[in-house]
Protein backbone atom coordinates (compact mmCIF):
# COMPACT_ATOMS: atom_id res chain seq x y z
CA UNK A 1 0.00 0.00 0.00
CA UNK A 2 1.18 3.44 -1.10
CA UNK A 3 1.38 6.28 1.62
CA UNK A 4 -1.45 8.46 1.61
CA UNK A 5 -1.41 11.25 -0.83
CA UNK A 6 -2.16 15.12 0.59
CA UNK A 7 -2.95 17.76 -1.86
CA UNK A 8 -3.81 21.23 -1.79
CA UNK A 9 -7.19 21.76 -3.06
CA UNK A 10 -7.98 25.56 -4.78
CA UNK A 11 -11.18 26.89 -6.04
CA UNK A 12 -13.70 25.10 -3.50
CA UNK A 13 -16.60 27.73 -2.59
CA UNK A 14 -18.87 25.80 -0.79
CA UNK A 15 -20.27 21.63 0.88
CA UNK A 16 -21.59 20.99 -3.23
CA UNK A 17 -17.33 20.96 -3.76
CA UNK A 18 -16.36 18.62 -1.80
CA UNK A 19 -18.20 15.75 -3.19
CA UNK A 20 -17.02 17.32 -6.92
CA UNK A 21 -13.53 16.85 -5.75
CA UNK A 22 -14.19 13.49 -4.02
CA UNK A 23 -15.66 12.02 -7.05
CA UNK A 24 -12.91 13.20 -9.64
CA UNK A 25 -10.47 11.74 -7.23
CA UNK A 26 -12.25 8.32 -6.58
CA UNK A 27 -12.13 8.33 -10.56
CA UNK A 28 -8.57 7.74 -10.82
CA UNK A 29 -7.50 4.46 -10.84
CA UNK A 30 -6.06 3.22 -7.99
CA UNK A 31 -7.74 5.14 -5.73
CA UNK A 32 -9.58 3.80 -2.52
CA UNK A 33 -10.62 6.50 -0.39
CA UNK A 34 -10.71 10.28 -1.07
CA UNK A 35 -11.41 12.77 1.58
CA UNK A 36 -11.50 16.22 0.94
CA UNK A 37 -11.79 18.89 3.67
CA UNK A 38 -13.10 22.27 2.98
CA UNK A 39 -12.02 24.19 6.15
CA UNK A 40 -8.54 22.87 5.38
CA UNK A 41 -8.94 22.94 1.51
CA UNK A 42 -7.10 19.73 1.50
CA UNK A 43 -7.89 16.28 0.17
CA UNK A 44 -6.46 13.00 1.94
CA UNK A 45 -6.12 10.09 -1.11
CA UNK A 46 -5.08 5.95 -0.24
CA UNK A 47 -4.83 3.73 -2.79
CA UNK A 48 -2.31 1.82 -4.72
CA UNK A 49 0.22 2.74 -7.43
CA UNK A 50 -1.30 6.20 -7.74
CA UNK A 51 0.69 9.20 -8.76
CA UNK A 52 -0.24 12.56 -7.67
CA UNK A 53 0.14 14.03 -10.93
CA UNK A 54 -2.74 12.00 -12.00
CA UNK A 55 -4.76 13.04 -8.77
CA UNK A 56 -3.89 16.63 -9.58
CA UNK A 57 -5.10 16.27 -13.24
CA UNK A 58 -8.23 14.80 -12.41
CA UNK A 59 -9.19 17.58 -9.94
CA UNK A 60 -8.39 20.45 -12.99
CA UNK A 61 -10.99 18.55 -14.79
CA UNK A 62 -13.58 18.97 -12.43
CA UNK A 63 -12.82 22.76 -12.41
CA UNK A 64 -10.67 23.08 -9.48
CA UNK A 65 -6.98 23.50 -8.99
CA UNK A 66 -5.09 21.28 -6.73
CA UNK A 67 -0.65 20.94 -5.99
CA UNK A 68 0.76 17.96 -3.34
CA UNK A 69 1.64 18.69 -0.44
CA UNK A 70 5.22 17.13 1.06
CA UNK A 71 6.53 18.74 3.56
CA UNK A 72 6.83 22.12 5.68
CA UNK A 73 7.87 24.08 2.85
CA UNK A 74 4.78 23.45 1.25
CA UNK A 75 2.73 24.13 4.69
CA UNK A 76 4.56 27.46 4.79
CA UNK A 77 4.18 28.04 0.97
CA UNK A 78 0.59 27.16 1.17
CA UNK A 79 -0.02 29.64 4.34
CA UNK A 80 1.36 32.12 1.89
CA UNK A 81 -1.14 31.55 -0.46
CA UNK A 82 -4.09 31.54 2.00
CA UNK A 83 -2.86 34.67 3.25
CA UNK A 84 -2.56 36.26 -0.21
CA UNK A 85 -6.28 34.99 -1.17
CA UNK A 86 -7.25 36.65 2.62
CA UNK A 87 -5.81 39.76 1.55
CA UNK A 88 -7.69 39.57 -1.96
CA UNK A 89 -11.04 38.95 -0.45
CA UNK A 90 -11.11 41.22 1.47
CA UNK A 91 -10.26 43.73 -1.27
CA UNK A 92 -13.34 42.54 -3.22
CA UNK A 93 -15.57 42.74 -0.52
CA UNK A 94 -14.45 46.60 -0.18
CA UNK A 95 -14.36 47.79 -3.41
CA UNK A 96 -17.57 45.69 -4.18
CA UNK A 97 -18.98 46.57 -1.31
CA UNK A 98 -18.04 50.03 -1.55
CA UNK A 99 -19.25 50.45 -4.98
CA UNK A 100 -22.47 49.07 -4.28
CA UNK A 101 -23.40 51.15 -1.10
CA UNK A 102 -22.54 53.90 -2.88
CA UNK A 103 -25.36 53.61 -5.54
CA UNK A 104 -27.43 52.46 -2.90
CA UNK A 105 -26.81 56.11 -0.74
CA UNK A 106 -26.91 57.66 -3.76
CA UNK A 107 -30.31 56.36 -4.78
CA UNK A 108 -31.96 57.03 -1.32
CA UNK A 109 -30.63 60.39 -1.32
CA UNK A 110 -32.63 61.01 -4.44
CA UNK A 111 -29.24 62.04 -6.13
CA UNK A 112 -29.61 59.72 -9.26
CA UNK A 113 -32.12 61.07 -12.03
CA UNK A 114 -35.10 58.27 -12.76
CA UNK A 115 -34.19 55.98 -15.44
CA UNK A 116 -36.38 57.02 -17.93
CA UNK A 117 -34.70 60.83 -17.88
CA UNK A 118 -30.97 60.00 -18.17
CA UNK A 119 -30.66 56.92 -19.66
CA UNK A 120 -26.81 57.79 -21.23
CA UNK A 121 -26.29 57.96 -16.79
CA UNK A 122 -27.43 54.46 -16.24
CA UNK A 123 -26.20 52.74 -19.15
CA UNK A 124 -23.13 54.20 -17.76
CA UNK A 125 -23.51 52.73 -14.16
CA UNK A 126 -25.05 50.01 -15.57
CA UNK A 127 -21.14 48.98 -17.98
CA UNK A 128 -19.14 50.13 -14.69
CA UNK A 129 -21.11 47.77 -12.50
CA UNK A 130 -20.34 44.81 -15.13
CA UNK A 131 -16.76 45.73 -14.86
CA UNK A 132 -16.65 45.71 -11.16
CA UNK A 133 -19.18 42.12 -11.58
CA UNK A 134 -16.15 41.20 -13.59
CA UNK A 135 -12.97 42.26 -11.53
CA UNK A 136 -14.54 41.65 -8.44
CA UNK A 137 -16.87 38.75 -8.95
CA UNK A 138 -15.57 37.12 -11.82
CA UNK A 139 -14.52 33.87 -9.96
CA UNK A 140 -18.57 32.96 -9.12
CA UNK A 141 -18.93 33.09 -13.30
CA UNK A 142 -16.00 30.84 -14.09
CA UNK A 143 -16.76 28.92 -11.19
CA UNK A 144 -20.59 28.28 -12.19
CA UNK A 145 -19.90 27.67 -15.30
CA UNK A 146 -17.04 24.91 -14.77
CA UNK A 147 -19.87 23.46 -12.16
CA UNK A 148 -22.02 23.28 -14.75
CA UNK A 149 -19.81 21.73 -17.39
CA UNK A 150 -18.89 18.57 -14.26
CA UNK A 151 -22.91 18.93 -14.19
CA UNK A 152 -23.04 19.84 -10.51
CA UNK A 153 -24.03 23.26 -9.09
CA UNK A 154 -22.60 25.17 -6.00
CA UNK A 155 -21.73 28.25 -3.79
CA UNK A 156 -21.00 30.12 -7.54
CA UNK A 157 -24.03 28.92 -9.39
CA UNK A 158 -26.62 30.21 -6.38
CA UNK A 159 -24.15 33.89 -6.33
CA UNK A 160 -23.53 33.78 -10.58
CA UNK A 161 -27.61 33.42 -11.05
CA UNK A 162 -28.38 35.61 -8.08
CA UNK A 163 -26.29 38.83 -9.14
CA UNK A 164 -26.24 37.98 -12.93
CA UNK A 165 -30.10 37.99 -13.00
CA UNK A 166 -30.05 41.12 -11.04
CA UNK A 167 -27.74 42.95 -13.57
CA UNK A 168 -29.40 41.88 -16.41
CA UNK A 169 -33.19 42.87 -15.62
CA UNK A 170 -31.66 46.15 -14.35
CA UNK A 171 -29.92 46.75 -17.51
CA UNK A 172 -33.02 45.55 -19.63
CA UNK A 173 -35.04 48.45 -17.78
CA UNK A 174 -32.32 51.23 -18.50
CA UNK A 175 -32.62 49.60 -22.49
CA UNK A 176 -36.19 49.53 -22.83
CA UNK A 177 -37.87 51.12 -20.03
CA UNK A 178 -41.14 52.14 -22.16
CA UNK A 179 -41.41 48.26 -22.46
CA UNK A 180 -42.27 48.42 -18.57
CA UNK A 181 -44.73 48.94 -16.26
CA UNK A 182 -43.80 52.28 -14.19
CA UNK A 183 -43.28 50.39 -10.81
CA UNK A 184 -41.02 48.01 -12.44
CA UNK A 185 -38.36 50.93 -14.08
CA UNK A 186 -36.13 50.12 -10.58
CA UNK A 187 -32.31 49.04 -11.19
CA UNK A 188 -30.82 46.68 -9.05
CA UNK A 189 -27.20 47.09 -9.90
CA UNK A 190 -26.53 48.49 -5.89
CA UNK A 191 -27.50 44.80 -5.15
CA UNK A 192 -25.58 43.12 -7.42
CA UNK A 193 -22.37 44.48 -6.42
CA UNK A 194 -23.43 44.44 -2.19
CA UNK A 195 -24.50 40.57 -2.72
CA UNK A 196 -20.68 39.80 -4.21
CA UNK A 197 -19.08 42.33 -1.40
CA UNK A 198 -21.07 40.59 1.75
CA UNK A 199 -20.64 36.89 -0.19
CA UNK A 200 -16.50 38.44 -0.07
CA UNK A 201 -16.40 39.26 3.55
CA UNK A 202 -18.11 35.81 4.57
CA UNK A 203 -15.22 34.45 2.46
CA UNK A 204 -12.43 36.53 3.96
CA UNK A 205 -14.12 36.04 7.64
CA UNK A 206 -14.10 32.08 6.70
CA UNK A 207 -10.58 32.33 5.57
CA UNK A 208 -9.31 33.79 8.73
CA UNK A 209 -11.39 31.19 11.04
CA UNK A 210 -9.62 28.84 8.89
CA UNK A 211 -6.18 30.03 9.60
CA UNK A 212 -7.10 29.62 13.18
CA UNK A 213 -7.74 25.78 12.89
CA UNK A 214 -4.40 25.29 11.52
CA UNK A 215 -2.28 26.40 14.43
CA UNK A 216 -1.97 22.92 15.96
CA UNK A 217 0.01 21.69 12.96
CA UNK A 218 1.88 24.57 12.96
CA UNK A 219 2.83 24.14 16.90
CA UNK A 220 3.82 20.60 16.22
CA UNK A 221 5.79 21.59 13.14
CA UNK A 222 7.69 24.14 15.35
CA UNK A 223 8.70 21.86 17.51
CA UNK A 224 11.15 20.57 15.53
CA UNK A 225 14.28 22.95 14.80
CA UNK A 226 15.46 24.05 11.48
CA UNK A 227 18.92 23.36 12.18
CA UNK A 228 21.34 20.38 13.84
CA UNK A 229 24.79 20.56 15.14
CA UNK A 230 26.11 18.09 13.27
CA UNK A 231 29.83 16.31 13.87
CA UNK A 232 31.21 15.54 10.50
CA UNK A 233 35.26 14.78 10.12
CA UNK A 234 35.82 15.80 13.65
CA UNK A 235 34.36 19.22 12.34
CA UNK A 236 31.31 20.83 14.18
CA UNK A 237 28.62 22.48 11.95
CA UNK A 238 25.47 23.79 11.67
CA UNK A 239 23.36 22.11 8.91
CA UNK A 240 19.43 21.94 8.01
CA UNK A 241 17.30 19.54 9.27
CA UNK A 242 16.25 18.28 5.97
CA UNK A 243 20.46 17.64 5.40
CA UNK A 244 20.96 15.79 8.57
CA UNK A 245 21.33 11.34 7.31
CA UNK A 246 20.98 8.39 9.16
CA UNK A 247 23.71 7.68 10.93
CA UNK A 248 25.14 11.26 12.03
CA UNK A 249 26.92 12.10 15.07
CA UNK A 250 24.85 14.90 16.60
CA UNK A 251 25.42 17.11 19.57
CA UNK A 252 22.68 18.52 21.87
CA UNK A 253 23.06 21.49 24.22
CA UNK A 254 21.38 22.14 27.02
CA UNK A 255 18.25 23.56 25.83
CA UNK A 256 18.15 22.31 22.31
CA UNK A 257 15.36 20.64 20.86
CA UNK A 258 16.03 17.48 19.37
CA UNK A 259 16.38 17.26 15.37
CA UNK A 260 15.41 13.80 14.74
CA UNK A 261 15.33 10.10 16.97
CA UNK A 262 18.32 8.62 17.66
CA UNK A 263 20.08 7.31 20.37
CA UNK A 264 22.57 8.55 23.50
CA UNK A 265 26.24 7.11 23.01
CA UNK A 266 28.11 9.66 24.84
CA UNK A 267 27.10 12.01 27.77
CA UNK A 268 23.77 12.62 30.00
CA UNK A 269 20.66 14.95 30.40
CA UNK A 270 17.11 14.76 31.46
CA UNK A 271 14.73 15.21 28.50
CA UNK A 272 11.56 16.71 28.28
CA UNK A 273 9.18 14.21 26.66
CA UNK A 274 5.74 15.73 27.54
CA UNK A 275 5.43 16.33 24.04
CA UNK A 276 5.08 12.63 23.49
CA UNK A 277 4.14 11.03 26.84
CA UNK A 278 2.27 13.90 28.56
CA UNK A 279 4.30 12.56 31.81
CA UNK A 280 5.30 16.56 33.31
CA UNK A 281 9.01 15.43 34.97
CA UNK A 282 12.10 15.24 32.56
CA UNK A 283 13.35 11.44 31.68
CA UNK A 284 16.99 10.90 32.19
CA UNK A 285 19.04 9.64 29.60
CA UNK A 286 22.36 7.57 29.57
CA UNK A 287 24.14 5.71 26.62
CA UNK A 288 22.06 3.49 24.61
CA UNK A 289 18.69 5.62 25.48
CA UNK A 290 16.54 6.14 22.84
CA UNK A 291 15.69 10.35 22.25
CA UNK A 292 12.82 11.55 19.75
CA UNK A 293 12.84 14.48 17.40
CA UNK A 294 11.02 17.32 18.73
CA UNK A 295 11.48 16.71 22.73
CA UNK A 296 13.55 19.44 24.98
CA UNK A 297 16.85 18.23 26.56
CA UNK A 298 17.28 20.52 29.85
CA UNK A 299 20.56 21.05 31.31
CA UNK A 300 23.01 18.28 30.51
CA UNK A 301 25.12 18.05 26.67
CA UNK A 302 25.71 14.54 25.10
CA UNK A 303 25.93 12.68 21.53
CA UNK A 304 23.86 11.16 19.90
CA UNK A 305 23.52 9.15 17.03
CA UNK A 306 20.44 9.65 14.23
CA UNK A 307 18.22 6.42 13.49
CA UNK A 308 15.11 7.95 12.28
CA UNK A 309 15.05 11.05 9.85
CA UNK A 310 12.74 12.79 7.73
CA UNK A 311 8.63 11.51 7.61
CA UNK A 312 10.01 8.16 9.84
CA UNK A 313 10.53 10.42 13.11
CA UNK A 314 8.20 10.13 15.85
CA UNK A 315 6.83 13.76 15.46
CA UNK A 316 6.08 12.86 11.94
CA UNK A 317 4.28 10.46 12.56
CA UNK A 318 2.11 12.51 15.43
CA UNK A 319 1.76 15.39 12.92
CA UNK A 320 0.43 13.04 10.17
CA UNK A 321 -2.08 11.36 12.25
CA UNK A 322 -3.54 14.92 13.50
CA UNK A 323 -3.57 16.07 9.79
CA UNK A 324 -5.20 12.62 8.99
CA UNK A 325 -7.98 13.10 12.09
CA UNK A 326 -8.58 16.64 10.79
CA UNK A 327 -9.53 15.53 7.44
CA UNK A 328 -11.40 12.53 8.71
CA UNK A 329 -15.42 12.97 8.85
CA UNK A 330 -17.45 11.46 11.33
CA UNK A 331 -20.77 9.87 10.11
CA UNK A 332 -22.83 13.54 10.96
CA UNK A 333 -20.17 14.89 8.67
CA UNK A 334 -20.96 12.46 5.61
CA UNK A 335 -24.61 13.09 6.54
CA UNK A 336 -23.92 16.53 5.69
CA UNK A 337 -22.39 15.84 2.43
CA UNK A 338 -25.21 13.66 1.14
CA UNK A 339 -27.07 16.54 1.26
CA UNK A 340 -24.94 19.36 0.18
CA UNK A 341 -24.97 17.48 -3.22
CA UNK A 342 -29.24 17.96 -3.58
CA UNK A 343 -28.79 21.28 -2.19
CA UNK A 344 -28.18 23.45 -4.85
CA UNK A 345 -30.09 21.99 -7.65
CA UNK A 346 -33.08 22.25 -4.83
CA UNK A 347 -32.56 26.07 -4.40
CA UNK A 348 -32.53 26.88 -8.14
CA UNK A 349 -35.64 24.66 -8.06
CA UNK A 350 -37.38 26.56 -4.99
CA UNK A 351 -36.06 29.95 -7.05
CA UNK A 352 -37.47 29.55 -10.45
CA UNK A 353 -40.50 27.99 -8.71
CA UNK A 354 -41.02 31.51 -6.17
CA UNK A 355 -39.91 33.58 -9.63
CA UNK A 356 -43.09 31.89 -11.75
CA UNK A 357 -45.16 32.22 -8.40
CA UNK A 358 -45.22 36.20 -8.25
CA UNK A 359 -44.92 36.44 -11.36
CA UNK A 360 -48.06 34.41 -11.89
CA UNK A 361 -50.08 35.54 -8.88
CA UNK A 362 -48.00 38.46 -7.09
CA UNK A 363 -49.38 42.15 -7.18
CA UNK A 364 -47.70 44.83 -9.67
CA UNK A 365 -45.00 45.14 -10.70
CA UNK A 366 -45.44 41.55 -10.36
CA UNK A 367 -41.94 40.86 -12.94
CA UNK A 368 -39.99 43.35 -10.38
CA UNK A 369 -41.12 41.60 -7.25
CA UNK A 370 -40.54 37.91 -9.02
CA UNK A 371 -36.77 39.02 -10.10
CA UNK A 372 -36.08 40.23 -6.83
CA UNK A 373 -37.65 37.29 -5.15
CA UNK A 374 -35.99 34.72 -7.00
CA UNK A 375 -32.82 36.47 -6.63
CA UNK A 376 -32.61 36.53 -2.66
CA UNK A 377 -33.89 33.05 -2.64
CA UNK A 378 -30.55 31.94 -4.64
CA UNK A 379 -28.17 34.34 -2.44
CA UNK A 380 -29.51 33.61 0.79
CA UNK A 381 -29.22 29.78 0.56
CA UNK A 382 -25.61 29.37 -0.43
CA UNK A 383 -24.78 26.28 1.17
CA UNK A 384 -21.32 27.88 3.03
CA UNK A 385 -22.33 27.19 6.46
CA UNK A 386 -23.56 23.92 5.96
CA UNK A 387 -20.43 22.31 4.95
CA UNK A 388 -17.94 24.77 7.09
CA UNK A 389 -19.56 23.83 10.22
CA UNK A 390 -18.44 20.25 10.97
CA UNK A 391 -14.91 20.47 9.30
CA UNK A 392 -13.99 23.38 11.22
CA UNK A 393 -15.61 21.85 14.59
CA UNK A 394 -12.94 18.91 13.75
CA UNK A 395 -10.11 20.82 12.87
CA UNK A 396 -10.78 22.90 15.96
CA UNK A 397 -11.43 19.85 18.37
CA UNK A 398 -8.52 17.82 17.07
CA UNK A 399 -6.05 20.61 17.19
CA UNK A 400 -6.60 22.09 21.03
CA UNK A 401 -6.59 18.14 22.01
CA UNK A 402 -3.41 17.95 20.14
CA UNK A 403 -1.93 21.42 21.82
CA UNK A 404 -2.14 19.49 25.08
CA UNK A 405 -0.76 16.16 24.13
CA UNK A 406 -4.41 13.96 23.49
CA UNK A 407 -4.17 12.45 19.47
CA UNK A 408 -7.48 11.79 18.05
CA UNK A 409 -7.21 9.49 15.56
CA UNK A 410 -10.10 10.45 13.87
CA UNK A 411 -13.54 12.21 13.56
CA UNK A 412 -15.42 9.73 14.64
CA UNK A 413 -13.86 9.02 17.64
CA UNK A 414 -14.42 13.05 18.49
CA UNK A 415 -18.15 12.42 17.59
CA UNK A 416 -17.99 9.71 19.75
CA UNK A 417 -16.46 11.37 22.59
CA UNK A 418 -19.69 13.66 23.46
CA UNK A 419 -21.56 10.41 24.71
CA UNK A 420 -19.26 9.71 27.35
CA UNK A 421 -19.82 9.71 30.30
CA UNK A 422 -17.41 8.37 32.40
CA UNK A 423 -13.45 9.13 32.34
CA UNK A 424 -11.56 6.23 33.97
CA UNK A 425 -7.44 7.37 34.63
CA UNK A 426 -4.67 4.30 34.74
CA UNK A 427 -2.90 6.71 37.46
CA UNK A 428 -2.79 8.97 39.57
CA UNK A 429 0.38 10.19 37.74
CA UNK A 430 -1.34 11.00 34.54
CA UNK A 431 -3.27 13.90 36.68
CA UNK A 432 -0.72 16.76 37.37
CA UNK A 433 0.26 20.63 37.10
CA UNK A 434 3.09 19.62 34.76
CA UNK A 435 5.78 20.19 37.43
CA UNK A 436 7.21 18.84 40.53
CA UNK A 437 6.28 20.85 43.79
CA UNK A 438 6.99 19.32 47.58
CA UNK A 439 3.97 18.55 49.01
CA UNK A 440 5.23 17.67 52.66
CA UNK A 441 8.11 17.77 55.05
CA UNK A 442 8.52 14.83 57.33
CA UNK A 443 11.75 15.56 59.77
CA UNK A 444 13.43 13.32 61.90
CA UNK A 445 12.66 13.67 65.80
CA UNK A 446 15.29 16.81 66.63
CA UNK A 447 15.39 18.19 63.60
CA UNK A 448 13.30 21.20 62.25
CA UNK A 449 11.74 21.62 58.80
CA UNK A 450 13.23 24.64 58.49
CA UNK A 451 16.93 22.37 58.89
CA UNK A 452 15.57 19.54 56.97
CA UNK A 453 15.20 22.11 54.07
CA UNK A 454 18.02 23.56 53.84
CA UNK A 455 19.91 20.54 53.78
CA UNK A 456 18.72 19.63 51.34
CA UNK A 457 17.86 22.67 49.23
CA UNK A 458 21.80 23.29 49.78
CA UNK A 459 22.34 19.66 48.05
CA UNK A 460 20.25 19.98 45.03
CA UNK A 461 21.74 23.36 44.03
CA UNK A 462 24.07 22.13 42.19
CA UNK A 463 21.69 19.51 40.88
CA UNK A 464 20.32 19.17 37.26
CA UNK A 465 17.55 17.10 38.69
CA UNK A 466 13.62 18.15 38.13
CA UNK A 467 12.77 17.16 41.96
CA UNK A 468 16.28 18.88 43.03
CA UNK A 469 14.86 22.17 41.44
CA UNK A 470 11.72 21.61 43.25
CA UNK A 471 13.27 21.36 46.66
CA UNK A 472 15.50 24.59 45.42
CA UNK A 473 12.23 26.85 44.53
CA UNK A 474 10.31 25.49 47.72
CA UNK A 475 12.89 26.72 50.00
CA UNK A 476 13.49 30.02 48.27
CA UNK A 477 9.34 30.33 48.71
CA UNK A 478 10.09 29.65 52.87
CA UNK A 479 12.83 31.97 53.13
CA UNK A 480 15.06 29.52 53.94
CA UNK A 481 18.78 30.15 53.21
CA UNK A 482 21.20 27.34 51.03
CA UNK A 483 24.44 26.63 52.38
CA UNK A 484 27.41 26.38 50.44
CA UNK A 485 28.52 23.00 49.81
CA UNK A 486 31.53 21.09 49.10
CA UNK A 487 32.55 17.49 47.48
CA UNK A 488 29.73 17.60 45.84
CA UNK A 489 29.12 14.26 43.74
CA UNK A 490 25.84 13.36 41.51
CA UNK A 491 25.09 9.50 42.55
CA UNK A 492 23.30 8.69 38.94
CA UNK A 493 20.43 6.61 39.89
CA UNK A 494 20.32 7.24 43.26
CA UNK A 495 20.72 11.13 44.04
CA UNK A 496 23.81 13.49 45.29
CA UNK A 497 26.05 13.82 48.09
CA UNK A 498 28.40 16.61 49.76
CA UNK A 499 29.82 18.25 52.70
CA UNK A 500 27.25 20.56 54.10
CA UNK A 501 28.39 23.08 57.24
CA UNK A 502 31.13 20.32 57.78
CA UNK A 503 28.56 17.38 57.58
CA UNK A 504 28.31 14.85 55.52
CA UNK A 505 25.35 15.15 53.51
CA UNK A 506 23.41 13.33 51.20
CA UNK A 507 19.44 13.38 49.68
CA UNK A 508 18.37 10.69 46.89
CA UNK A 509 16.15 7.49 46.92
CA UNK A 510 15.38 4.51 49.46
CA UNK A 511 17.86 2.62 47.15
CA UNK A 512 20.91 5.33 48.21
CA UNK A 513 19.90 5.04 52.03
CA UNK A 514 20.12 1.17 51.68
CA UNK A 515 23.34 1.60 49.92
CA UNK A 516 24.78 3.51 52.59
CA UNK A 517 23.54 1.74 55.18
CA UNK A 518 21.36 4.32 56.81
CA UNK A 519 18.23 2.92 57.77
CA UNK A 520 15.11 5.42 57.79
CA UNK A 521 13.23 4.08 60.54
CA UNK A 522 9.96 5.46 61.76
CA UNK A 523 9.93 7.17 58.30
CA UNK A 524 10.13 4.14 56.56
CA UNK A 525 5.78 3.51 56.70
CA UNK A 526 5.69 7.88 55.86
CA UNK A 527 7.45 7.49 52.46
CA UNK A 528 5.54 4.32 51.50
CA UNK A 529 2.05 6.11 52.15
CA UNK A 530 3.34 8.95 50.12
CA UNK A 531 4.44 6.68 47.14
CA UNK A 532 1.12 5.27 47.33
CA UNK A 533 -0.29 8.37 46.43
CA UNK A 534 1.60 8.95 43.81
CA UNK A 535 4.02 11.21 45.57
CA UNK A 536 7.93 10.79 45.19
CA UNK A 537 9.59 10.60 48.93
CA UNK A 538 13.22 12.23 48.37
CA UNK A 539 15.58 10.71 52.29
CA UNK A 540 18.45 13.16 53.73
CA UNK A 541 20.39 11.98 56.10
CA UNK A 542 23.68 13.62 57.69
CA UNK A 543 26.40 11.56 59.01
CA UNK A 544 25.14 8.56 58.63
Amino acid sequence: MSDPIRLSINGMACAGCVSAVEDALKSVPGVRSATVNLGERTALVEGDGVSADALVEAVRKAGYDAAELRGLDDEAEKEALELAEYRQLWWRAIVAGGFGFGLFAAGMLDLLPPVVERQDVWMLISLLTLVVMARVGGHFFRGAIASLKAGRGNMDTLVALGTGTAWLYSTLVVLMPDQLPVLARHAYFDAALIIIGLVSLGSALESKARGKTSLAIKRLIGLQPRTARVIRNGKEIDLPVEEIGLDETIRIRPGDRIPVDGVVFEGSSHVDESMLTGEPMPVEKQPGDEVYGGTLNTKGSFLMRSTRIGKDTALAHIIELVRQAQASKPPIGRLVDKVAAVFVPIVVSVAIVTFIVWYLFGPEPRLAYAVVTGMTVLVIACPCALGLATPISIMVGVGRAAEHGILIRNGEALQRAGQVDTVVFDKTGTLTEGRPLVTALLPAEGVTESELLQVAASLETGSEHPLGEAIVAHAGEQGVEVQAVEDFAALSGFGVRGQVGGRACLIGNRRLLDEQGIAPGALAAEAERLAGQGETPMFVGCDG
